[in-house]
């Protein structure tokens, strides 16, 4: 039957070669002569399929024009958009050799692994391109995105965390690192969730409304993050929502972004962040406290719970160090110093509002981690990239949103080859 569809399709596609005159108008401006009619064959979703076209050239450009690769989507291509659509699809969600052999089994297509993998990060990196022209274009009020339908969520989140994901030698070359030898071996790509909240349960706690999540990732710089983020929250309706939060460990980053970007926002360091430097803060004082460190990181966590940052810091600086200790001690009270402001947790959780992160750390590890971070795994910009674009839109229930537009797909009806 697919053997008898791609005869059909052959002589579907035949019928009309892209014939346009004589000459027709480059991308340029030029006018570009015709020359012949050539041949080229490319995979689609019932099998390898022999085009014939109309081939000009552009004397002024230097460059060949071929209306009918245009129309198709298959310009500089060798493979329909339909089974574009697919090799993203399966290699978003698995490695590129199992993606391959996915495509092998359930659909028959026989395409390398490389096809799939160089199919993939490309019209995922095209896909981030053209979401950074949108986003650029919403920030300059050049494009102004429609409010949320009614009735509007109460409370929009802005969850913002970072992780690392295991780079080609080129990829962290001459930046410092962790290791032994001081070299890199990983590049962070920083990360937003961003999520409404509309009603809180019976016992009070916040409730994410269903569906609500979205996410954002990019390897670019934190200015650069901090654009694409505006631009999400204001196509979710923050300009419209009545309360914004940003939620976020205590990167310094974080919070310079959201005092610029979001100076009317509610600002909360993630609590269970915050839990993990009182623990390491009593395990400093371990001999100190000789065996009262269980009690005593009982009460600091309390005192954290309740969002008293000072009684907090006056038993921590009550800690009698000294030398590198005494340093160690004032750098770990420093974080709550600087951040006591976005620590008031009770009062926080008196108005039913979320107090951790944890929603943008479970798509670190999911959206990120669960593809980019497996073992054996190394990468360069542009390919994480791509990859990390592609599951960014597909856990944000996106993917159609997107797939009409990436690289030189501009039609749905050519999808279905």
């Amino acid at each position: 039957m697919t053997r008898i569809g791609c005869r059909l399709l052959e002589q579907l596609l035949g019928a009309d070669a892209g014939y346009r005159g004589a000459r027709i108008e480059c991308q340029a401006g030029h006018q570009a002569e015709f020359v012949s009619y050539r041949t080229k064959t490319i995979d689609t979703v019932l099998g390898p399929v022999t085009v014939r076209r109309a081939y000009y050239h552009c004397a002024g450009c230097g460059h060949g024009v071929v209306p009918k690769d245009a129309e198709l989507g298959i310009a500089s291509a060798s493979m329909s958009p339909g089974v574009r659509k697919m090799a993203a699809r399966t290699a978003a969600a698995a490695p590129f050799a199992t993606a391959a052999g996915l495509l092998a089994e359930l659909a028959g297509l026989d395409l390398t692994v490389k096809r799939v993998e160089r199919a993939a990060e490309a019209d995922g990196a095209a896909a981030f391109a053209l979401l950074g022209a949108a986003a650029d274009a919403i920030c300059s009020r050049q494009l102004v995105p429609l409010p949320p339908p009614a009735p509007l969520p109460d409370m929009l989140y802005i969850a913002v965390d970072g992780t690392g994901v295991p780079m080609v030698p080129a990829a962290t070359q001459g930046r410092a690192g962790k290791g032994e030898d001081g070299r890199a071996r990983t590049r962070e790509v920083k990360m937003a969730c961003l999520f409404t909240q509309t009603t809180t349960d019976d016992d009070g706690f916040p409730v994410r409304d269903p569906g609500s999540s979205s996410y954002l990732a990019t390897f670019d710089p934190a200015e650069r993050f901090g654009r694409l983020a505006d631009a999400e929250a204001r196509r979710r309706g923050s300009e419209q929502i009545r309360q914004l939060v940003v939620l976020g460990d205590g990167a310094v980053w974080i919070w310079n972004l959201a005092g610029v970007l979001f100076p009317q926002a509610t600002q909360i360091v993630d609590l269970y962040h915050a839990r993990e430097h009182v623990h390491e803060l009593a395990n400093l004082a371990a001999r100190l406290l000789a065996g009262h460190r269980d009690e005593w990181l009982a009460a600091r966590l309390a005192e954290l719970d309740a969002g008293d940052i000072p009684a907090l810091l006056t038993a921590g600086h009550a800690l009698r160090f000294i030398g590198s200790l005494a340093r160690e001690r004032d750098k770990a009270l420093g974080y709550f110093e600087t951040n006591a402001h976005r620590m008031r947790y009770r009062h926080f959780r008196a108005l039913g509002l979320f107090v951790g992160s944890g929603t943008v750390e479970a798509g670190c590890k999911h959206v990120i981690g669960q593809r980019l971070k497996l073992s054996g795994m190394r990468w360069n910009i542009p390919g994480a990239t791509g990859i990390a674009t592609l599951r960014c839109q597909e856990a944000s229930n996106r993917w159609e949103e997107i797939w009409n537009r990436p690289n030189n797909q501009t039609g749905t009806a050519r999808q279905a080859i």
